[in-house]
């Protein structure tokens, strides 16, 4: 039998001082309470690709325009998909 496929999701991780920090995790089966509740408070997901998860983890705290897996891979799609590397030119 075939291993069910790892995916990308956001958890939310208990911290104190009710400040919340977002970890991107993988899970082959959807994070329930019972297996995933010691570490995380929510999880966001699952995404259907890393950089849209990457995306959530960077940018998605307290960002009104990222707010669903949808929003963040359409955003992730559209500002990532730049050239993240310059020729240098001297003059």
């Amino acid at each position: 039998m075939k291993n069910p496929r790892q995916r990308y999701y956001v958890g939310l991780a208990k911290t104190t001082f009710n400040d919340t920090t977002f970890q991107l995790f993988r899970s082959p089966y959807i994070p329930t309470e019972e297996s995933h509740g010691e570490l995380y408070g929510a999880v966001i997901g699952p995404f259907r690709t890393k950089r849209g998860a990457k995306f959530m983890e960077i940018y998605g705290k307290n960002n009104p325009h990222c707010n669903t897996v949808y929003q963040a891979e359409k955003l992730a799609k559209s500002l990532l998909n730049f050239p993240l590397t310059f020729p240098l030119t001297s003059h």
